[in-house]
């Protein structure tokens, strides 16, 4: 069981707003790997659950340095894996074994987005699914049940 008992009482609604948001995933600098690694470095909180015109899911990204290495790796694997399959494809722009190793050398093109760079795209995208989530939650009912969950401590 997690820390917080009221993310346990969303699971459903998670996987529906996963669906809808998976969109703006595919919009976003981030692959799909990538964005389930972000999330799960990310734990959602709601900011003054006690106070019902206030509270707010917000997203809780305090671990998402420990894993922003990460992402490279992953970009840098995605990069190799389209160089060695057939043509098109891939969601970079550039291709091919000398953009690979460039990426993992972090020369020139997305491998070579700083950190910063990462972790607030990250920081803006998982704020943007927690504004998505506590809007499906108002929209099917259950958000009041859940604020009051999370002020009673579950």
């Amino acid at each position: 069981m997690s820390d917080n008992p009221w993310t346990d009482r969303i699971v459903g609604e998670r996987m529906t707003v996963d669906q809808e948001f998976s969109t703006r995933i595919e919009e976003s600098r981030f692959s799909n790997q990538q964005w389930s690694l972000i999330m799960t470095a990310t734990e959602f909180e709601i900011d003054r659950p006690d106070d019902p015109d206030e509270a707010r899911i917000v997203a809780n990204t305090d671990k998402i340095d420990g894993i922003i290495p990460e992402l490279d790796n992953i970009q840098s694997g995605m990069g190799a894996m389209a160089s060695q399959g057939a043509s098109g494809g891939s969601k970079s722009s550039g291709g091919g074994i000398v953009d690979s190793i460039k990426g993992a050398l972090g020369m020139g093109g997305n491998g070579g987005s700083s950190e910063a760079e990462q972790r607030e795209a990250a920081e803006r995208l998982t704020q943007e699914y927690a504004e998505e989530l506590q809007s499906h939650l108002e929209t099917k009912g259950r958000w009041e049940s859940v604020r009051r969950s999370a002020a009673d401590g579950g």
